[in-house]
């Protein structure tokens, strides 16, 4: 039972303990009250445990005994300004009457395993609604206000953990028929602002619909009876089993059934259909974003695949002179070098294997995957078993240097030489190597005689130069032009995007806002922009600090940033984005130096930015309006065009 406006909460968990003792763990607002083996009460110890947690002991006598354990307490608030950092680095259990979220990972029960089945009985206050992944297998509504709502939920396959939301939701459903699997439950948990929306709840119905259908279709049938959409008060983003919990805010962004919604309904297969095995690496997050992010945007246009390719790369570039760890030893998204590794690499690894398997043996590669390891956990060998099974060739000499390569591959071309062979040419390709201690299959787009053509070479981890035959004299090359291959982009194609500041090792702060709130304004924005705290330079030191390495953020009102330009000789606000929004934020290009400029009307639209502009670190230049991007972008680039140089050396035979 949780009353979300006391946030008194109080519980009974029944186990089956294979062991003479039991030992779990439960955060520090919550106390064991008695446990008890039938109708004898057995004897509990506490003991400290991590910050906010304590150990609890139960001796139980003998193996094999079903525990019953009270306990019961008052459960922190909820923090609603937490940003979307926080929430993904993990919460203690809060309870309020806009919201209460109980993360499997909070202690809010004694976990009696690691994987495990449960039942799971709710009841809170007329007027809320509660609910666990899971199977609701019975629902009582209050006739009256004093009454509770209760609900029993089960999951009957292995779980890794158990989420409790509670809400003032009003919840829609829509069923569909599935003959022999049984019928289908959508349902929306919106709160009554939300809900109110017309055509919104229905939309995600329908959406929702759709997305289980395209994916039941190309893994394997949907393996659960429901799936809801649950509103949180927290900017949340989380998919479990049978459901996911997203951000209320969010949730009336446009394009978010387009984009985060099946990539939370996919993790039902991926991560939640099949469990990751932690110790091998996380291979879910990469092949989710892969199936849904980056399939979503190949629906769109090849234009737009090739775009987020590019934003993978450029975040790489980010990281290439570190070492953002592997592949293989990628567990989750900490911080933007994970993000980088185990969302945008790992999927970047999928598109490559695509394209060497093809995507008829790919597809069946997935299936396989899924079909074997159905409720089971899986590592990265699983899924190399389930694609060489689907291509009948040994796929180690690929899997091992991509998951196992720090160090971003740095590969262009050096030179190009053509030459006559008869009625054909020959070209010859000399390739310029770092960090790419791996085999490479490269496309290259090579021009000529008014043709253009695109040819893949494959090149050896020791080697350094491809040969092609062609039936046209060449004249020039592009290598990888629409981004297909994990690689250190050349700096043409490297404009600044904002993550160089954002995920910096040693940032610099600027704050020029002289009024007293501005400055405030400014200094919030700066925790929930950068990573690592960021050395605070006073203005004078502007014109000295843009001679040294380290990334530079300029911050203050449209006066005070052109003055501080202006003082220091440096380029002024573009014309593009003048007298636009209620605040701007670019990045200069083209300079030796790093530097990051927030520009806006008042301390007001400063703090606006708080929430949205940690998230465009994709981005070279923004318009806000009161907190809402109203323009965005980035600053040109091209690919670079190498000159063949053609021989007139005597025909070769």
């Amino acid at each position: 039972m949780l009353d979300p406006q006391t946030r008194q909460f109080k519980a009974e968990a029944e186990l089956q303990i294979p062991a003479r003792s039991f030992r779990f763990l439960l955060h520090e607002s919550l106390h064991v009250t008695r446990a008890q083996v039938g109708e004898q009460m057995v004897t509990t110890e506490r003991s400290g445990g991590p910050k906010g947690y304590r150990h609890w002991t139960i001796h139980l006598g003998k193996a094999n005994q079903k525990l019953s354990i009270h306990y019961e307490g008052q459960l922190p608030a909820l923090e609603p300004d937490r940003d979307h950092r926080s929430v993904l680095g993990g919460m203690p259990p809060m309870a309020a009457p806009e919201g209460s979220f109980l993360s499997s990972g909070s202690a809010w029960y004694p976990r009696p395993a690691d994987l495990f089945s449960y039942r799971v009985k709710l009841s809170v206050p007329s007027g809320q609604r509660a609910l666990v992944a899971g199977k609701r297998i019975a629902e009582t509504l209050p006739a009256k206000t004093d009454e509770h709502y209760r609900a029993t939920f089960e999951f009957i396959q292995p779980s890794d953990g158990i989420d409790l939301m509670t809400g003032p939701w009003v919840v829609r459903e829509k069923t569909i028929k599935r003959g022999a699997q049984g019928p289908l439950h959508l349902r929306t948990f919106f709160p009554a602002d939300l809900d109110a929306m017309p055509g919104l709840a229905q939309a995600y119905l329908d959406d929702t619909a759709a997305y289980i259908e395209r994916y039941s279709r190309a893994i394997g049938a949907y393996p659960y009876s429901e799936f809801s959409i649950v509103a949180s008060p927290l900017p949340t983003g989380f998919g479990m089993p049978t459901l996911t919990y997203l951000g209320a805010d969010v949730l009336r962004l446009p394009f978010i059934r387009k984009t985060s919604l099946g990539h939370e309904i996919l993790h039902n297969w991926w991560g939640n259909g099949v469990y990751v095995d932690y110790e091998r690496g996380n291979w879910s997050e990469g092949l989710t974003t892969f199936m849904a992010d980056y399939a979503y945007k190949e629906d769109e246009s090849p234009g737009a695949a090739s775009e987020m390719r590019l934003a993978w790369l450029r975040d790489a570039a980010v990281f290439a002179g570190e070492k953002p760890g592997a592949l293989r030893d990628f567990r989750s998204r900490g911080n933007a070098a994970g993000a980088t590794v185990g969302y945008g690499k790992s999927a970047m690894v999928f598109v490559i294997l695509r394209d060497r398997l093809g995507k008829k043996v790919f597809n069946q590669g997935i299936r396989n995957f899924w079909a074997a390891r159905r409720f089971k956990v899986a590592g990265w060998d699983d899924l190399q078993a389930a694609f060489e099974n689907a291509s009948g060739e040994k796929l180690g000499v690929f899997f091992a240097p991509w998951l196992n390569q720090q160090a971003l591959p740095d590969i262009a071309i050096a030179r190009a030489e053509s030459a006559p062979h008869g009625k054909q040419h020959l070209l010859t390709i000399t390739f310029s190597k770092q960090d790419a201690k791996l085999p490479l299959r490269l496309p290259l787009e090579i021009r000529g005689a008014g043709k253009a053509q695109t040819h893949w070479v494959d090149l050896a981890a020791n080697s350094n130069s491809a040969t092609l035959k062609l039936a046209f004299q060449p004249q020039s090359l592009r290598l990888d032009p629409e981004m297909r291959v994990w690689r250190l982009l050349e700096a043409s194609q490297l404009p600044p995007i904002l993550r160089q500041w954002m995920a910096a090792s040693s940032p610099q702060l600027i704050n020029v806002a002289r009024a007293a709130e501005a400055n405030v304004a400014v200094n919030a924005l700066s925790e929930r922009i950068f990573e690592v705290k960021p050395k605070l330079l006073a203005a004078e030191q502007l014109t000295a600090a843009i001679n040294g390495k380290a990334p530079i953020l300029l911050a203050g009102t449209h006066a005070e940033i052109d003055q501080a330009l202006a003082s220091a000789g440096l380029p002024a606000r573009p014309v593009s984005l003048s007298g636009k929004g209620s605040a701007q934020v670019w990045t200069v290009p083209g300079k030796h130096f790093q530097l990051a400029i927030i520009s806006a009307q008042d301390a007001t639209a400063l703090n606006a930015l708080q929430r949205g502009l940690p998230h465009y670190g994709g981005q070279s230049w923004l318009i806000f309006e009161q907190g809402r991007a109203v323009g965005k972008g980035i600053w040109p680039s091209s690919v670079p065009e190498i000159v063949v140089v053609n021989s007139t050396s005597k025909d070769k035979k």
